[in-house]
């Protein structure tokens, strides 16, 4: 079958990058149905705060053990079979976790860091086939569309496992159902993944050389509409290059002989030697603590604080995810834009766009805590925050591109492997700080704004724009 003719009208790139959103807003899915699942699971074993705090960060124990793994797995031997024992991985311990919890605390804790080695592999490889699969121009908008997809998951996850958890069936339905879903997506990606374009079925020559950057980039008929607009590597990187392997993403070239150079001498100390890269990891460890502190406590700061009737907690806890969701579909774009139609310079977008999402979310939690008068007041506020979130999609989460996109999948793993640590601590914290301070629940949101402001400023000091990494 000739590569010159296309056996599909969708580009193949398009499909694996639907397939890495969907896998995000599956598992999106389950770490927030854990947060309500919690709330049910809390009232039929009689757990403390603290005991819901170890449950919740059990996931966190066992993601952080493959992150860098996972990246550095994936850039050895390519995204789809790292992200196909992922799921696997996942599929089976989420599916367990009810009979777990029957046997006790200890058995549902290792199921849970089960789950958490599956995901954890999965998000540093899905960033390894974007830089393998995604060309320049679309960089920031496929990293967009991942992360706001994942966001999805939340939209959809939560309302269900809150009729679920109150239905007749109870909480364990949430867990059988997401692991099934799973399931099916399993037997997708074994069918359409694909860990390089050359190995894919079907792909054109012409959207080969798009990818490797050597193609004339042209609008795709019936699909996104002037990809010009999408670009997360600065036109000066283009310049910097003479020949066609080193142009936007040299992964995609000689496959063999990249795979050699990153997986056999990954530069590990001029990696660790940039204040561009601690930028981003730092940034990635301050902004994780609100982050999971949100996505684990929120449904109970709900039900604490504002008295929700449990009944309606996904229905409330829903709505800041579902405006991240639509905000991660713009933000990319309009990123893109400002860097190659206005010509703003990237390390400004990136500086703008984080300094937008930190200061952002980290004032209006604080008006939330503080100024919120009735549950409407506190949500909005929340979810004014939460939204301006995401415009970090447009600056720490694509600026590994930026700085090393050789090595993204393992700075990504790096960042979110310190990302990890606040989930691990800062969630199992949050319980006891409840139980000793009667529910103090301002001193929790205290500490992640402080977090946010610190990372953004540190970030506006270190952050790069440039390859610093070839």
């Amino acid at each position: 079958m000739s590569r010159d003719q296309p056996t599909y009208l969708i580009p193949k790139r398009f499909i694996v990058v639907g397939l890495c959103a969907v896998a995000f807003a599956i598992c999106y899915a389950d770490r927030s149905n854990i947060a309500v699942a919690i709330v049910y699971m809390a009232m039929d074993f009689g757990w403390s705060s603290t005991t819901q705090g170890l449950v919740l960060s059990a996931f966190f124990v066992g993601y952080l053990t493959t992150q860098i793994l996972g990246g550095a797995l994936a850039d050895k031997f390519g995204g789809k079979p790292v992200l196909a024992i992922a799921a696997a991985t996942r599929v089976l311990f989420t599916l367990l976790t009810p009979k777990a919890s029957e046997f006790g605390l200890n058995p549902l804790i290792i199921c849970r860091i089960c789950v958490g080695i599956g995901e954890g592999a999965l998000f540093p490889g899905v960033q390894s086939l974007i830089a393998k699969w995604i060309p320049a121009q679309e960089r920031s908008r496929a990293v967009a569309v991942v992360t706001g997809s994942s966001l999805i998951g939340a939209v959809v996850g939560l309302p269900l496992a809150t009729w679920l958890g109150s239905g007749v069936y109870g909480w364990e339905c949430i867990f059988y159902l997401f692991g099934t879903i799973g399931v099916f997506w399993s037997l997708l990606w074994q069918i359409y993944g694909s860990s390089l374009p050359d190995q894919y079925e079907g792909i054109s020559q012409e959207e080969i050389k798009l990818i490797e950057g050597i193609g004339k980039f042209e609008d795709e008929e019936n699909h996104v509409a002037n990809a010009e607009d999408g670009v997360s590597q600065q036109e000066g990187v283009r310049d910097q290059h003479s020949n066609a392997e080193d142009e936007s993403t040299p992964l995609l070239v000689d496959n063999k002989k990249n795979d050699s150079k990153l997986t056999n001498d990954i530069p590990w100390m001029l990696i660790l030697s940039k204040k561009e890269v601690w930028a981003l990891l730092i940034t990635y460890f301050c902004n994780s603590w609100g982050y999971f502190i949100m996505l684990t406590w929120l449904p109970t700061y709900y039900i604490d604080h504002f008295g929700i009737d449990i009944k309606k907690l996904g229905y409330f806890a829903v709505i800041p995810y579902a405006v991240q969701g639509v905000m991660g579909f713009v933000v990319g774009t309009i990123g893109d834009h400002m860097i190659h139609k206005v010509k703003f310079r990237v390390i400004t977008i990136r500086r703008i766009a984080q300094s937008i999402g930190s200061f952002g979310v980290a004032t209006f939690l604080l008006l939330a805590a503080y100024c919120a008068s009735s549950p409407f007041e506190g949500i909005i506020l929340i979810t004014i925050g939460m939204g301006l979130n995401t415009f970090t999609l447009a600056g720490v989460s694509v600026n590994q591109f930026d700085i090393a996109p050789k090595y993204a999948g393992i700075i990504y793993g790096l960042g979110n492997t310190l990302g990890v640590i606040p989930g691990i601590f800062g969630v199992a914290l949050t319980g006891w700080i409840l139980d000793v301070t009667g529910r103090n629940w301002n001193i929790i949101w205290d500490i992640a704004a402080s977090l946010y402001f610190s990372s953004a400023l540190i970030f506006l000091a270190w952050a790069g724009g440039e390859v610093i990494i070839d």
